[in-house]
């Protein structure tokens, strides 16, 4: 396609588009390969310079598992969710909070941006409550200090994004009795487009998107609704890691905003997905949509 037409593709998106808050998750291969993340740093840096207003939220499972490792520690997960005692929850503050955070402001800055980096305890972002334990195999698992979003301070999200910032946010949480609690990034990205009414949800993973058939990339499903992405959970297709991401986006759809799964792996897959006729990924949108 020539240059110009693409610019011209792309006018009724930015038209459409100018002016709202979108909510880019990351995670995944994206947080360790560092050309990933300076190619997705850079295309959001350049959605604020043509009027779009993102935030970001990242996790950093590979890197939170790569360090626990290192230091003799096995992870382990229940429904996609990472079981949190006293010794991992601070390296993943150690890792979320810390490397990761200010890793990705500094690549918003090396292009133009103005990133700030926030947790959960930034002026109470992220209320959070202890999860409750989970049923496996006909046994009560507890998972530790992990949380699940209560309240969102979506004033200081909004703040800063009106002043020419792009919050980066960590999901690193805090009770109410000032206890930290590692929450899942796609769930508490979900609750922040929820919570300053976002016209987009972008999950950025390690995959095409939501598939017919786990074992079949080719069986992508472009678009889905709420009910559709009900049943796949319902029948065990979404399963594992990818559970969260799917609970995300019903979460996301149920409550009017649109959400997508798209590979981050992909080169300018946001400006694909956001940009152009055609999209990436898969797209959820509310079931009245």
């Amino acid at each position: 396609m020539k240059r110009e037409e693409v610019l011209i593709e792309a006018l009724p998106y930015i038209r459409k588009f100018y002016g709202s808050k979108i909510v880019i998750k990351v995670g995944g291969h994206a947080l360790v390969e560092e050309s990933i993340m300076d190619n997705i740093m850079r295309d959001t840096v350049l959605l604020r310079y043509i009027g779009i207003n993102p935030v970001v939220v990242h996790g950093g499972g590979p890197e939170i598992t790569r360090l626990m490792e290192r230091l003799g520690k096995k992870p382990k997960f229940i429904g996609g969710l990472r079981i949190t005692d006293d010794e991992t929850l601070e390296i993943a503050r150690m890792v979320l909070v810390g490397s990761v955070n200010e890793r990705i402001v500094s690549l918003i800055g090396k292009h133009g941006g103005k990133g700030i980096g926030l947790s959960g305890n930034d002026g109470r972002l992220l209320v959070a409550k202890k999860k409750d334990k989970q049923h496996m195999a006909g046994e009560e698992i507890d998972l530790g200090w992990v949380g699940e979003i209560e309240e969102i301070n979506a004033e200081l999200i909004n703040i800063t994004a009106e002043h020419n910032y792009i919050p980066v946010i960590s999901p690193i949480a805090v009770d109410r009795a000032g206890n930290s609690l590692n929450v899942n990034a796609d769930s508490v990205a979900a609750e922040i487009a929820c919570a300053i009414k976002a016209k987009k949800l972008i999950l950025l993973t390690d995959v095409v998107g939501l598939l017919r058939n786990p074992a079949n990339p080719a069986s992508l499903i472009s678009q889905a609704t709420p009910t559709l992405v009900q049943e796949l959970i319902s029948t065990g297709v979404i399963a594992g890691g990818m559970l969260p991401k799917a609970e995300a986006c019903l979460k996301a759809a149920n409550q009017g905003v649109t959400a997508h799964i798209i590979d981050g792996r992909v080169p300018h897959t946001l400006l694909l997905e956001l940009l152009t006729d055609s999209g990436i990924g898969t797209m959820i949108t509310p079931d009245e949509v």
